[in-house]
């Protein structure tokens, strides 16, 4: 159990640092296939724009949502911190990485709880894995939640995840029971959240009747875990080259995100949008396509590993193309942005009319 223990904990330090050092993104999200009309007579002050937001009962600055990154080994405990202290900064949303190491360990809770210490007033979302809440159960969840003093918890499916690591658990039976099991008992907001290859209307809509209060919808396009995870293998011995080689096939696997946000937002709503956005650009269209925030992870690592500094400017860039998008769409608020007409073209198109037979 303690070699499960370490190994763990040492998982989370080499995602850290593949996201932060290899080419680990894949596939295109389709924002390049949306376009919003431009609105040449705005009739706002862009100086005015109101980019606060509601979600889940909370007020937020801004519909910019820091994703979940990491957390439950030492090394990134500094990392959490800094996003946390931009988020308490700018009024944003945040969630961590999988609190599995640090229930396994508590030593390493502070490398999750530090979040609160340096964000007390921020909207914190807790995170455990689907299999992790089937194999322990509500109790897991409720810890996770009380680590970090979270307003909500993130469950995640990674099952590709899952079925390309060595240590991967390859059953997803009951998984849905146990979300349901937890909606009904848990006071907490219940987030379903995918990690990188979307999700469907039909999954999107089991989620809603097992209660779930939102959807991080974690699109293709973005950060590909299969990639992360060849990145991860061992290429010495047998088993590694043919776990690389299947990471490497699946990079392309997976619902682009403008897609399954389509999908997910025409099932019910609040919708977070994951998932290859890159820009307060991707941004405002994933307002216009129905998302009620927008949630960012890798444009954010960088930085956050530089400074503070570094970090604040980033989201401030990101804000300003945020706002600069919704006054040439004559958007003063968050809320106008779902009444801006938009076309989707290309691949993107086709695969949403393909999804939708006459």
């Amino acid at each position: 159990m303690a070699d499960k223990k370490r190994f763990t904990s040492s998982r989370k330090l080499d995602h850290l640092r593949i996201c932060a050092e290899e080419a680990v993104e894949s596939g295109d999200a389709g924002f390049g296939d949306v376009r919003l009309v431009h609105n040449a007579l705005p009739e706002c002050d862009m100086r005015k724009i109101d980019l606060s937001t509601r979600f889940l009962g909370h007020t937020l600055s801004s519909p910019l949502f820091v994703s979940a990154m990491t957390g439950g080994h030492p090394g990134t405990k500094d990392a959490n911190a800094r996003f946390a202290r931009i988020a308490e900064r700018f009024g944003l949303g945040m969630g961590v990485g999988s609190q599995r190491a640090a229930l396994e360990n508590p030593a390493l809770a502070d490398t999750f709880s530090v979040v609160r210490d340096e964000a007390p007033h921020a909207f914190l979302v807790a995170n455990l894995g689907a299999v992790q809440l089937r194999d322990h159960g509500v109790a897991w969840a409720e810890q996770a939640i009380e680590m970090i003093g979270a307003n909500a918890i993130a469950i995640h499916l990674n099952f590709l995840q899952e079925a390309i690591q060595p240590e991967g658990d390859l059953s997803a039976t009951g998984c849905i029971a146990a979300i349901a099991a937890l909606c009904e008992e848990t006071k907490t907001p219940v987030i379903v959240k995918e990690t990188g290859c979307g999700i469907s209307r039909e999954v999107a809509r089991q989620c809603w009747s097992a209660g779930a209060a939102a959807i991080d919808i974690g699109g293709w396009g973005g950060t590909s875990w299969a990639a992360v995870e060849s990145f991860r293998a061992n290429r010495k011995d047998a088993q590694g080259r043919a776990l690389r080689t299947l990471g490497e096939d699946f990079a392309g696997w997976g619902i682009p995100t403008v897609v399954s946000l389509a999908e997910v937002a025409g099932t019910g709503s609040p919708v977070i949008a994951s998932g290859g956005v890159r820009s307060g650009i991707d941004m405002a269209k994933c307002l216009a396509l129905g998302a009620d925030l927008c949630g960012m992870a890798l444009p954010l690592l960088k930085p956050a590993l530089e400074s503070d500094d570094a970090l604040a400017a980033r989201v401030e860039t990101i804000h300003r193309a945020l706002v600069a998008s919704m006054f040439l769409c004559g958007a003063a608020r968050i809320r106008d942005m779902r009444r801006v007409r938009l076309f989707i073209t290309g691949r993107t198109r086709q695969m949403m009319d393909d999804g939708n037979p006459a």
